[in-house]
C-alpha cells in the first residue's frame, strides 16, 4: 500500500506531460498555465487561510524565498512546458524530464557542498549522450545541420527551473508544514502568470479545453503533489526519488496509447541511456580517490 502514494504521483505526472501536450491548439499556453494556478488557489484558499495566518511570523521573513521558489517550481518550470508542448512530443518531453534528478544532484554538488562521485559523473555523460540521441531523433549529423528543437530546448531549460528549486528547496529547508509552503508557491505563480496572461492570446473555456485544465489543476497540482509528500513520510527521500525514473516509460505508454505518438528506435536507445545515467549517478556512490564499487 505504501508504494501506491508514489505510483499515483507518477502516473499523474506522466498523464500531466500528455494532457500539456494535447493543450496545443486546443488553449494557449499563457492561458493554461494561469488558469491551472488560479483554480487551484482558490480551491486551496478556504482551507489553508487559518494555517497561513497561524504560521504568519515563520512566512513573514521568508517571503522573498517563497516568491523565488514559486516562480521557479511553479510558473518557469510548467509555463515553459506548455510553450515546449507546440513543438515537440510527450514522449520527448518526458525523457527530458527525467533529467531532474541527475540535474538536481549536480546542483547539490555545486551549491550545497555535496562530493562529486563517481556515478554523478558517469551517469552525467550517459544521460546526456542520451538527451543527444533523443533531440537529435538518432541522427547527430542533423542535429549540427539543423540545431535542436526549440521545444526540447525550452523542456531542457523548464527541468533545470525545476532542478535549482528542488535544490534551494533542500537548502533553505523552510520550517513551514509542506501544504502552506505549496500554497504560497500557487498564489506566486498566480500573481506572476497574470500579466502574460493579460497580453497573450486567448480562446476562453471550450468542451474541448475545460477538462485538460481541471487534470492539471486537481490532479497534477493537488493530488499529486500530496501524494508524492506521503511517499516521503512513509518511504524517505531516498526511497521515493526512486520512483521518479519511472516517468519517461510511463510517459512514452501513455503517449502511444492517447496520442498514437510512435516509439522510435532513438526513444529506445535516448531513453535507456538516460535512465540509465541516472541511475549510475544514483548507485555508484563512490568518491573520487576511493576504490570505485556500485552500491
Amino acid at each position: 500500500m505504501q508504494y501506491a502514494y508514489p505510483l499515483l504521483a507518477i502516473f499523474i505526472w506522466a498523464g500531466n506531460t500528455v494532457i500539456t501536450k494535447m493543450s496545443a491548439g486546443a488553449i494557449f499556453p499563457a492561458e493554461i498555465g494561469f488558469y491551472r494556478w488560479l483554480l487551484a488557489g482558490l480551491l486551496f484558499t478556504p482551507f489553508m487561510f487559518k494555517p497561513v495566518v497561524a504560521h504568519w511570523s515563520l512566512i513573514r521573513p521568508n517571503l522573498g524565498k517563497i516568491f523565488v521558489l514559486g516562480v521557479l517550481g511553479m510558473a518557469v518550470y510548467q509555463s515553459l512546458a506548455y510553450f515546449a508542448a507546440g513543438m515537440t512530443t510527450a514522449t520527448n518531453m518526458g525523457i527530458i524530464l527525467s533529467l531532474m534528478p541527475l540535474m538536481s544532484l549536480t546542483m547539490a554538488i555545486i551549491s550545497l557542498g555535496q562530493r562529486l562521485t563517481m556515478g554523478a559523473l558517469a551517469g552525467a555523460v550517459l544521460s546526456f549522450a542520451g538527451v543527444l540521441v533523443v533531440v537529435s531523433s538518432g541522427s547527430l549529423g542533423a542535429l549540427v545541420e539543423h540545431g535542436v528543437n526549440l521545444g526540447d530546448v525550452m523542456m531542457l531549460i523548464a527541468t533545470l527551473a525545476y532542478a535549482i528549486y528542488s535544490t534551494l528547496l533542500k537548502k533553505w529547508q523552510l520550517k513551514l508544514p509542506p501544504l502552506v509552503l505549496l500554497y504560497l508557491q500557487v498564489l506566486v505563480a498566480v500573481v506572476v502568470l497574470f500579466p502574460l496572461y493579460f497580453v497573450s492570446q486567448k480562446v476562453g473555456p471550450t468542451l474541448q479545453n475545460i477538462p485538460l485544465v481541471l487534470y492539471a489543476c486537481l490532479l497534477a497540482s493537488m493530488v499529486a503533489p500530496l501524494a508524492w509528500m506521503q511517499a516521503v513520510v512513509r518511504l524517505g527521500p531516498s526511497r521515493t526519488t526512486q520512483f521518479f525514473n519511472l516517468l519517461p516509460l510511463i510517459t512514452a505508454l501513455i503517449a502511444a496509447v492517447v496520442l498514437h505518438e510512435q516509439l522510435r528506435m532513438y526513444h529506445l536507445i535516448g531513453g535507456v541511456l538516460t535512465l540509465g545515467g541516472v541511475i549510475l549517478s544514483e548507485r555508484w556512490t563512490t568518491v573520487f580517490g576511493r576504490r570505485a564499487s556500485v552500491a
